[in-house]
């Protein structure tokens, strides 16, 4: 170590000296501050532990404890226990001393009980030094190595989290919670998409666990969004890589760290390729902040690459899942081009999966035939284009049948005879009602499907006991189950994408539908809207919905 190093650790400690006798406090005291130590002197161990525990409370810890051996409230050996079984003082390092003619064992009990050192006095000054030096050397280093550990473990947390994200701005929010932690001050993190679309992540503040995260605090207005992007551009305009930056307040929009506050920031950005989005790490620089120091420094460029190698796939997602719901809703239908229907009001709701972008094989139908109005709720199982396929075939085959055949049990076979024949492979579930407007009399076939129900205006809702096999099994279907829906009544049709729960028995996410629908307010369109609201939200499998009305 040169003389700087050496001049460093000598003039940037605090010593705390507990000795009950004035005479060894003054002798101590006069050669640490002679070194360029700073002195504080107790006369006890109960006055010790009182002064450090003022010092914890002001995140002043000595940087090491000189004690001698024989206090009179309680030995120093005890002293030094106390203070090592204290998680906030574990690493205080704490000399033993003693007159030199102290017992031997002396010695080793101070190791024992966790001291870093022992001095027999009387000592030459720069032995007494060399000794005070060593131990706080060697406390800053195992600290210093104990500090990077639970960062660098603490990195890896955020990482981790950051490669579950589902979406960028789940992305954007656990980069944001690692980022504060990281660096002790509040976080926003952007990433800026080749359209032009900022996705942002705040963090609730330094210190939080990492849980699954949320995007909280502001989000970007009009304004703030493009500055925001500007600065993103302008720093990462032709550049990959990692580049970091400090703007000043009057460019950086206020509020991302502080409510209604302007704040310089120290902004990190990365991007793996030219083609690929940038992600921008913010935390606020000067007006109280922390200074950055080189580790975070480099820390928080590593958190920086890992989002943007983990945006990429999301932004990936985002592009695939665009164009298999287009494709999906392609092969659907639209509600407001349905065909007219006479006497019957009908309406559908259709959505996709919140994780899914394979196509999936959920279908509506609600077609007109000569004895009435023919609807269709059904899904094909997996997701795949190959389901999506089957579907459209199962919709066209059902326009085609019902020209000349309306009855929805002999429907089912001549469906379930198709599957066989061209889809041996495939089974589908599918629940077929013909709905006659004039009398409301109603034929129900069921294959394997969950059963319509019905709900009166009156708060009372059941299912129609209709069942039947899969489509694409070749079992015989049975003949159709009929009711009567009353003027006052409405026919809801459903996928159990709706409400399949994991975990949860069919029969029981049923009558918790049938109890929603059963409340919900009258109409069609509030009936399907309410049942949305109630269980379509982040739903693991897509979603048709199909109610009606006798108009």
């Amino acid at each position: 170590m040169d003389g700087t190093d050496t001049e460093r650790y000598d003039t940037a400690s605090t010593v705390l000296v507990v000795d009950d006798t004035a005479a060894g406090r003054y002798a101590l005291a006069a050669v640490l501050r002679r070194a360029g130590h700073r002195v504080v002197a107790v006369a006890c161990a109960h006055e010790a532990l009182t002064e450090i525990d003022a010092r914890l409370r002001a995140g002043t810890l000595p940087d090491l404890a000189l004690v001698d051996v024989g206090l009179p409230d309680m030995s120093g050996f005890e002293l030094c226990r106390r203070l090592k079984d204290h998680p906030a003082t574990a690493a205080l390092p704490v000399v033993h001393y003693s007159a030199a003619s102290a017992e031997p064992g002396y010695r080793y009990r101070g190791l024992d009980v966790g001291g870093e050192a022992f001095l027999s006095l009387p000592a030459e000054p720069e032995e007494i030094q060399a000794v005070v030096r060593a131990a706080v050397r060697g406390a800053r280093v195992r600290v210093g190595a104990e500090t990077l550990a639970r960062r660098l473990t603490l990195l890896s947390e955020t990482i981790v989290a950051v490669q579950g994200a589902r979406c960028l701005t789940e992305l954007a929010g656990a980069a944001a919670e690692g980022t504060a932690r990281l660096t002790g001050t509040p976080a926003a993190v952007f990433v800026l998409t080749d359209d032009g679309d900022l996705y942002h992540g705040v963090s609730r503040g330094p210190g939080l666990p990492l849980t699954r995260p949320r995007a909280t605090g502001p989000s970007p207005d009009l304004s703030s969004h493009r500055a925001v992007t500007g600065l993103i551009r302008s720093f990462m305009n032709g550049h990959t890589g990692v580049r970091s930056a400090v703007v000043p307040a009057p460019l950086w929009p206020a509020g991302f760290f502080r409510p209604g506050a302007s704040d310089d920031a120290r902004l990190v950005l990365a991007r793996t390729h030219h083609e690929k989005a940038p992600v921008c790490l913010a935390v606020p620089a000067g007006n109280g902040a922390p200074a950055a120091d080189p580790q975070t420094e480099s820390l928080v460029a590593r958190l920086a690459q890992a989002t943007a190698l983990a945006a990429e796939p999301l932004l990936m997602y985002q592009v695939e899942r665009h164009v298999a719901l287009t494709l999906q809703h392609s092969f659907l239908p639209q509600p407001h081009r349905l065909p007219e229907l006479p006497g019957v009001d009908v309406v559908v709701r259709y959505v996709p999966a919140s994780r899914q972008t394979e196509i999936g094989g959920d279908f509506y139908a609600a077609l007109s035939t000569d004895d009435g109005v023919l609807t269709a709720v059904g899904d094909v199982v997996g997701h795949s284009l190959d389901a999506a396929t089957v579907m459209v075939e199962l919709r066209h085959a059902l326009r085609a049948y019902c020209v000349e055949e309306s009855d929805p049990a002999l429907l089912a076979g001549r469906l379930d005879r198709m599957l066989q024949r061209y889809h041996p492979d495939v089974t589908t579930t599918v629940c077929l009602a013909l709905v006659d407007p004039a009398s409301g009399r109603v034929k129900v076939a069921n294959a394997g499907h969950i059963p319509p129900l019905i709900i009166g205006d009156d708060g009372t809702a059941s299912y129609v006991k209709a069942c039947g096999p899969l489509l694409g099994l070749g079992l015989p279907h049975p003949a159709p189950t009929e009711t009567v829906l009353m003027p006052t009544d409405r026919l809801l049709m459903v996928t159990d994408g709706l409400i399949e729960t994991r975990g949860t028995d069919l029969a029981v996410s049923m009558e918790q539908l049938r109890t929603a629908a059963a409340d919900a307010p009258l109409g069609v369109d509030a009936l399907c809207d309410t049942l949305l609201d109630c269980f379509g939200r982040d739903r693991e499998d897509d979603i048709a919905l199909l109610a009606l009305r006798l108009g």
